[in-house]
């Protein structure tokens, strides 16, 4: 087991330039946005906006503080997340918008 304090994440632009990420966890270790196998961050969505585009990846949302957030999702229902809301998956290369 290993402890991840916060003095050790990293902070980083949004892949789209849109705002910022502080990364938590990735494998492996050090790897950047464009290789890595998994990764967990926390993002804070001040504005509306697209999502940035991973190619191949699966990606999963989950809201942990606020009001929530609607998305909109290519070829889906839009859909609200707040605190309460289950985790969404959805394909990291689909058009996503944050509203």
């Amino acid at each position: 087991m290993r402890i991840l304090r916060a003095a050790g994440y990293r902070v980083m632009p949004w892949k789209n330039g849109g705002g910022t990420t502080t990364e938590i966890a990735v494998s492996p270790d050090g790897a950047g946005l464009e290789d890595f196998d998994w990764r967990i961050s926390i993002a804070r969505v001040e504005t509306s906006g697209p999502f940035s585009s991973f190619a191949g990846v699966d990606r999963t949302l989950s809201v942990l503080e606020g009001d929530g957030i609607m998305l909109d999702i290519t070829s889906r229902p839009p859909a609200r997340l707040t605190p309460a809301s289950a985790p969404l998956p959805f394909p990291g290369d689909v058009p996503t918008r944050a509203t």
